[in-house]
C-alpha cells in the first residue's frame, strides 16, 4: 500500500514532474527512463520497478492529466451546465495534447485499468452536474445516459473522426441527451 505522503509519493511526484518538464523540453520522442531518472533524482531501477516499462509510466502521467482539476462550474441550469462541460471536455480532449494522453493512457494499459480510472473522472464531473440539476428540481437523466449519449460519441469522434469536429457538435448531443423529442 502507498503511503500518501510517504517517499513512495514523493518519488511518483518528482518522476511525473520529469516527464512533464522533458516533454516540453526535448519533446515525448526523446524521453527515455535513464533521462527521466536523472531529472527525477532517482535510480532507473527504480523507475523500472514503479512502473516496469517508459510505456507504463507514460501512461500513468497521462491519466494524471486527465483527471480534471477543479469541480464543474455552475451555470444555473443543466443545460448551461452539462453544455459548458462537454464544450470544455471536448477542447481538452481533442487538443494535440489532450488526444496524446489519451493514446498514453491507453497503450501502456494491458488490463483496462487506465480506462475505467479516465471513465470514473468523467463520470464523477457528471455526477456532480446531475446533483447539482436535482437539488435545483430539475429532471436529470441518469450518469451512465449522459456518458452513453454525450461522452461516448465525443471520444470517438476525437479518436477516430475528429475532422470538423467542434462545439455545436456537443450541444447537439447535450440538446438530444435532454430533450429527446428533439431529435
Amino acid at each position: 500500500m502507498v503511503r500518501p505522503g510517504g517517499r513512495s509519493a514523493r518519488v511518483q511526484a518528482s518522476v511525473h514532474t520529469a516527464v512533464r518538464e522533458l516533454t516540453a523540453e526535448v519533446g515525448r520522442d526523446a524521453l527515455t527512463v535513464p533521462l527521466i531518472a536523472q531529472r527525477a533524482g532517482v535510480t532507473p531501477s527504480t523507475v523500472y520497478r514503479r512502473w516496469g516499462d517508459l510505456q507504463e509510466l507514460l501512461s500513468d502521467v497521462a491519466v494524471e492529466r486527465l483527471r480534471p482539476e477543479t469541480a464543474p462550474e455552475d451555470h444555473g441550469t443543466l443545460s448551461a451546465d452539462l453544455t459548458n462541460w462537454a464544450e470544455q471536455f471536448l477542447d481538452e480532449m481533442s487538443s494535440p495534447a489532450g488526444r496524446a494522453y489519451i493514446r498514453d493512457a491507453l497503450l501502456g494499459d494491458p488490463d483496462g485499468s487506465n480506462a475505467g480510472r479516465c471513465s470514473a473522472y468523467a463520470a464523477e464531473q457528471i455526477g456532480v452536474i446531475l446533483t447539482r440539476a436535482t437539488e435545483r428540481g430539475e429532471r436529470a437523466p441518469d450518469a451512465e445516459t449522459v456518458i452513453d449519449q454525450v461522452v461516448a460519441p465525443l471520444m470517438y469522434r476525437v479518436l477516430f473522426r475528429p475532422q470538423g469536429l467542434d462545439t455545436a457538435y456537443a450541444h447537439h448531443l447535450v440538446t438530444a441527451t435532454l430533450d429527446p423529442t428533439d431529435r
